[in-house]
């Protein structure tokens, strides 16, 4: 493609060099840079692309997209912009062909409840004979090839080469995560959604937005970017102001609650370890439902699935059976089988709301304690430290506290801020500072009829430590410890 066809609608400050160019492809990593390739130059939070300008010409491109000045090789055209992380969507879409609108893309957003919630939708489209692409926490989907995901929402760049390959893929929708992050950080700039849903909002992240409000209004943005539909949890404070905010915009906005009033909601809400079961009211319609995965979160979680079915077209009879054999979602409240007469429940709760709700609806069944297994990772907010303590002290009739992923940061301090929130007098919790020894004395010293959450890393199988990723998985480590007891 041409340079002066993906410069198309950006606002350029300047250009030296060829704009008649031949781009082959686009790239902000210069790691991944090859002959033809658009090198764009973003300043980051730890490095800065236009250091790596060298190198990326060495291997072969020849454009640059800039915001600084630079030196000027004789060979190379150098388009300059007032911020080329903004502008690098615009490119990525321009190269792409504009893919995001050449299919359907529903997008959620909110702390907790996005990965269940694309996963149900990719489940319920899959089962309507739909090809369906999936962006989120756990993995990307394509339509035809699966890989591990790296983060929630991909950069610009690699979110429209994905959404490239859905389209080439026969695609005929996408199901994604939209975090905070990248709206924020204009990944999805250039992405239309037919679709945005969001679930909840606790603190989170705010080592980042700084400000729950300033977290708010980053996920309000996806709501300024849908065509057909909202879906707003007005149950939740930040959902109701985002409501407020939304509702007047040319886009439908609709609601699902419990507590309020609201479009989609659910009555005689009844949940025991095989599921939960409950009274959809719809706007059209009255339906008994069960879906096998317990707690009131997934009755959130089914009743936003349920609203974009219904804005989509889908059958209620496809979406409610669908729901009804779902085998639910991998590290969200997932069951760990044996034979001992524990119950073992791996979750990725790294939210004090998270936390909360997982424990209150393990112990709906717990028959004898209920045993909570967690930590806090380092790099990240620490002020959700005590407040997790507390949380799992008080909802739990033992907890160990224990690493999660601490990054860079010295466990022991991690450790220290979560034990600020508990209540020393109460002798109900114990520090275990090796998680695979934590789980292990855990499941070791319980009793049938026990529960047993492991919460934090769900569906991760690494742990960090420093740096480096090593191979740790909860649910592996959960089996291990099982399978050696007597």
């Amino acid at each position: 493609m041409k340079l002066n066809h993906i410069l198309e609608g950006i606002e350029v400050l300047s250009i030296v060099g060829n704009e008649d160019i031949e781009v082959l492809n686009v790239e902000y990593d210069s790691r991944k840079v090859e002959e033809g390739t658009l090198f764009i130059c973003i300043k980051g939070f730890v490095s800065d692309g236009h250091k790596y300008i060298d190198s990326a010409y060495e291997k072969g491109a020849r454009v640059f997209l800039i915001q600084d000045d630079v030196d000027f090789k004789e060979d190379c055209t150098y388009v300059k912009v007032g911020d080329t992380r903004k502008t690098m969507a615009k490119v990525a879409a321009n190269f792409c062909e504009h893919p995001a609108d050449k299919f359907d893309v529903i997008g959620v957003t909110g702390t907790n409840g996005k990965t269940s919630i694309t996963t149900f939708i990719n489940e319920i489209l899959r089962n309507c004979n739909k090809k369906v692409g999936l962006i989120g926490t756990i993995k990307i989907f394509d339509g035809d090839n699966e890989v591990p995901s790296n983060s929630t929402t991909p950069e610009s760049v690699d979110l429209q080469k994905i959404f490239k390959r859905m389209v080439d893929n026969g695609c005929d929708c996408c199901a994604m995560e939209v975090s905070s992050h990248s709206l924020e950080l204009s990944r999805v700039d250039d992405t239309n959604f037919k679709i945005g849903i969001f679930t909840n909002l606790t603190p989170d992240h705010l080592d980042f937005h700084k400000t729950l409000e300033n977290y708010r209004k980053a996920k309000e943005k996806l709501f300024h970017k849908t065509t057909q539909a909202n879906i707003i949890n007005v149950d939740d404070e930040g959902g109701r102001k985002i409501y407020e905010s939304i509702k007047e915009l040319d886009t439908p906005c609709y609601t699902y609650g419990i507590e309020h009033e609201a479009d989609f909601t659910a009555k005689n809400i009844k949940s025991d370890a095989s599921g939960v079961a409950y009274t959809l009211v719809t706007p059209n319609h009255t339906e008994e439902i069960f879906i096998p995965v317990p707690g009131k979160f997934t009755v959130y979680n089914t009743l936003a699935v349920i609203a974009a079915c219904e804005m989509l077209g889908i059958d209620k009879e496809d979406y409610l059976n669908s729901l009804r054999n779902t085998g639910g979602v991998a590290g969200r409240f997932e069951t760990v089988p044996n034979d001992k007469g524990i119950s073992v429940i791996v979750d990725y709760a790294h939210t004090p709301d998270a936390l909360e709700n997982v424990l209150n609806t393990a112990r709906e069944f717990v028959e004898g304690d209920l045993v909570a297994v967690f930590g806090c990772g380092g790099d990240r907010d620490s002020e959700k430290r005590p407040l997790m303590g507390g949380i799992g002290q008080r909802l739990s009739d033992r907890c160990i506290i224990t690493n999660d992923n601490p990054r860079t940061e010295d466990p022991e301090l991690i450790i220290k801020d979560i034990l600020a929130g508990l209540d020393e007098s109460n002798e109900n919790y114990k520090v275990v500072m090796d998680r695979k020894e934590a789980i292990k004395e855990a499941i070791e010293s319980a009793k049938k009829g026990d529960v047993i959450l492991i919460a934090g890393k769900g569906h991760e199988n690494y742990q960090i430590l420093g740096t480096v990723k090593h191979h740790f998985d909860d649910k592996e480590v959960a089996r291990e410890v099982l399978d050696s007891l007597k």
